[in-house]
């Protein structure tokens, strides 16, 4: 028993200790692994199709693996935070075809309430359409922070194959998020 909380600990030490302190926007920071860099403009019209481009996107060398931090189009007029847990519960799952969740709930990080969410995803491919004939599989750690007149997204996903390699470092990353 011993032994693997000694081996648990020296993994979560390994893991911190690849994370970069990472300033997103004014106010917001993040500890991301070392070889991620910003994604490219070509990569977030891609991966985030909006009239919003992200505060921040990241990815790793091969562009597998992501971070970004998002401003919400829903606002919160109160902070009633367990009705906006709910109302983002339902959105996370109307994305997908598929979600099973690994955790949820609302955390506290340096004296902010977030809201989380842990999850696999799958969306079905499309048997009609030339090259999107393959679902697409997911890990996702997606973090809320509601306050007066924003909601802030954070959102590290990887390949579900890749989960195992990567669930601690997002766990590491979302330890180190600071807004002010």
């Amino acid at each position: 028993m011993r032994i693997a909380v000694l081996l648990l600990a020296g993994l979560l030490i390994a893991a911190t200790s690849r994370l970069v302190k990472t300033k997103i926007a004014d106010g917001i920071s993040i500890s991301l692994p070392a070889d991620f860099v910003p994604m490219m403009p070509e990569d977030i019209a891609q991966r985030y199709p909006s009239v919003r481009a992200p505060l921040g996107a990241y990815t790793n060398q091969e562009r597998m693996v992501d971070f970004s931090v998002n401003i919400s189009a829903t606002q919160w007029p109160d902070a009633d935070i367990e009705l906006a847990q709910k109302f983002f519960k339902s959105g996370v799952y109307n994305l997908y075809n598929r979600v099973d969740m690994i955790g949820e709930g609302i955390q506290e990080i340096h004296h902010k309430r977030f809201i989380y969410f842990e999850f696999e995803s799958k969306v079905n491919g499309d048997r009609k359409q030339l090259g999107t004939q393959e679902a697409v599989e997911r890990y996702t750690y997606i973090l809320y922070l509601v306050e007066r007149g924003r909601t802030l997204v954070f959102s590290f996903n990887c390949p579900k194959d890749q989960r195992q390699d990567w669930q601690e470092t997002a766990r590491a990353m979302v330890k180190t998020l600071r807004v002010r």
